[in-house]
């Protein structure tokens, strides 16, 4: 049996496993092994370059894979809840200071273009750094 049949059939096996267990991962090293099997096809190259070009195949397979995979997205946390909520304004100094969304107390930086707001004044949230506040007067 010729050895690009051999690469060809794992490649393939390799694909049939992914499908039964998916995990994004065979398909990988199946493409890797499909990619090897053609290579062997038309070159006719040895054993032992037929194992890296495999090898070479699956690091870049792999890194495409990696570089494809999607980010998981943020966890709804109460902090990113808060974004385009209104606030309203109890003590600034500067550019930090305490404002009250709903019913809790947050500490609060202002956006870099906001003027200070006097205790009172009505905000909306603009953003979240960590458990700050970043606020802008309301329009």
């Amino acid at each position: 049996m010729s050895g690009w049949i051999i690469w060809i059939a794992c490649g393939l096996a390799l694909l049939g496993i992914e499908v039964v267990a998916p995990g994004a991962f065979m398909m990988w090293l199946g493409l890797a092994a499909l990619g090897t099997g053609l290579v062997v096809l038309v070159s006719g190259i040895g054993f032992e370059l037929q194992v890296l070009t495999c090898a070479a195949l699956a690091a870049m397979s792999l890194a495409v894979g990696l570089s494809l995979r999607r980010r998981p997205p943020r966890l709804n946390t109460q902090q990113a809840g808060l974004t385009g909520r209104a606030a309203i304004a109890l003590t600034f100094h500067g550019r930090e200071g305490r404002v009250r969304v709903g019913d809790s107390d947050w500490a609060a930086r202002l956006s870099p273009d906001a003027a200070e707001p006097a205790a009172g004044d009505r905000l909306r949230v603009q953003d979240v750094d960590g458990t700050v506040l970043i606020v802008r007067p309301e329009v």
